[in-house]
C-alpha cells in the first residue's frame, strides 16, 4: 500500500490532504502520552444519518436458538418410543403401560441416569440401547454447545459496549448501561426452579412410590444429577408418568443453574478486561505501531460529539511526538 492510500484511510477528504508531510505548527498541541488509545475509524463507513456504527445490529440482546435441539430431541423421543414399543417384550423389569415404559426407557437413557429398573434382554434391544444411549448423548452435547455459543456471544457484546463507551460521551453513563443484573436474575430464577423441582420430587417419591422422605431425597439427587444407582427408582405408573416430565426437565434445570453461573463469572471477568483496556495508557510501542509513515509523529483525529444524536465530522488536529 503506497503512502498517498495510507494517507486517504486515516484522513478525511479535504483540500489539506498532505498533513502528515508537514511539520507541527507551534500552536498546535503536543502530548507525551494519553489516556487510551487512539480509536481507529479506516474499518467504518459513515451512516446516512451520521452515525458510525448500526448500533441496532451490533447492541442487539443475544438470543441464540435452540429449536434444533427441540426438534432433535422430539425426534428423539418419538423414534425411541415407536422402537422399544415393538420391542418391549425383549426389556426385563417391572412394567406398567407399554407406551410409557418405551418413553420412560427413552428419558432415562437420554439423561443417562439408568436405574436399572428396566434393561435390555436380548441382543437387538442391547444394540438398539447402545445406539439410543449415544445418541442421546449427542443432543445433550449439542445443548452444551449452543449454551456455550450463548456464552461466549454474551461476552462478545459486553466487550463490544465497553470498547465503544467514548461514543456516548461518558465511560461512567456507559458502563452503568451495560446490563449487569440480568444474568444475576436468571441465576436466582434457576437456583429457584432448582429447589423447586428437589422439592417437588422428594415430595412425590414420599407420598406416592411410598419411600422414606431420606431416600426419597437421595433418589432426587442421584437423578437430577444423572448418577442413578438404580436402588431407587420410579415403579408405578403414576410414577413413571412424572417420571417422563420430570426427569428431563430438572436435569435441564440443573444445567441452566451451572450455566448461568458461569455466565456470572466469565461476565465479571471480562468486564474487568474491558475495564483494564479502557483505562490504560498509550505505550510508546502503541505509538509506533500508529506511526504509518515512520516520522516520528502520529495525528489524531478527535472526532467531537455535536450533538446528543449525530457526530460531527469536524476533526481537532493533535500531533503525539515520540
Amino acid at each position: 500500500m503506497s503512502d498517498n492510500s495510507i494517507q486517504r484511510a486515516l484522513l478525511p477528504e479535504n483540500p489539506d490532504a498532505n498533513v502528515l508531510q508537514r511539520k507541527p505548527s507551534q500552536g498546535a498541541k503536543r502530548f507525551r502520552r494519553c489516556r487510551s488509545a487512539p480509536r481507529s475509524e479506516t474499518d467504518e463507513k459513515p451512516q446516512e444519518n451520521g452515525s458510525s456504527l448500526p448500533a441496532k445490529e451490533l447492541f442487539s440482546v443475544v438470543r441464540p436458538s435452540f429449536r434444533l435441539v427441540g426438534f432433535l430431541l422430539f425426534l428423539y423421543l418419538l423414534v425411541g418410543v415407536v422402537v422399544f414399543y415393538l420391542v418391549m417384550d425383549q426389556l426385563s423389569g417391572k412394567r406398567t403401560n407399554r407406551v410409557l415404559d418405551a418413553l420412560y426407557f427413552c428419558i432415562v437413557t437420554m439423561t443417562s441416569v439408568g436405574y436399572g429398573d428396566l434393561v435390555p434382554n436380548s441382543d437387538t434391544t442391547k444394540l438398539l440401547a447402545c445406539v439410543f444411549v449415544f445418541t442421546g448423548m449427542a443432543i445433550i452435547a449439542l445443548f452444551v454447545s449452543k449454551s456455550a455459543d450463548y456464552l461466549v456471544e454474551k461476552q462478545e457484546v459486553l466487550f463490544f459496549k465497553a470498547l465503544h463507551m467514548n461514543m456516548k460521551c461518558g465511560e461512567a453513563r456507559m458502563l452503568r448501561q451495560i446490563e449487569t443484573n440480568k444474568t444475576k436474575y436468571k441465576f436466582y430464577t434457576a437456583a429457584l426452579l432448582l429447589v423447586t423441582a428437589i422439592v417437588v420430587g422428594t415430595v412425590f417419591l414420599w407420598k406416592v412410590e411410598k419411600l422414606s422422605l431420606v431416600d426419597s431425597f437421595y433418589c432426587v439427587c442421584a437423578t437430577i444429577t444423572t448418577l442413578g444407582y438404580g436402588d431407587k427408582s420410579f415403579s408405578s405408573q403414576l410414577g413413571r408418568t412424572f417420571a417422563v416430565f420430570w426427569i428431563i426437565t430438572s436435569t435441564i434445570i440443573l444445567a441452566l443453574f451451572f450455566m448461568y453461573l458461569a455466565e456470572i463469572y466469565t461476565e465479571r471477568r471480562q468486564k474487568m478486561l474491558a475495564k483494564w483496556v479502557l483505562t490504560r495508557r498509550v505505550t510508546t510501542m502503541d505509538l509506533e505501531a500508529a506511526d504509518l509513515d515512520n516520522d516520528r509523529k502520529v495525528v489524531l483525529l478527535n472526532l467531537s460529539c455535536t450533538s446528543s444524536k449525530n457526530w460531527g465530522r469536524s476533526a481537532k488536529r493533535t500531533y503525539l511526538l515520540f
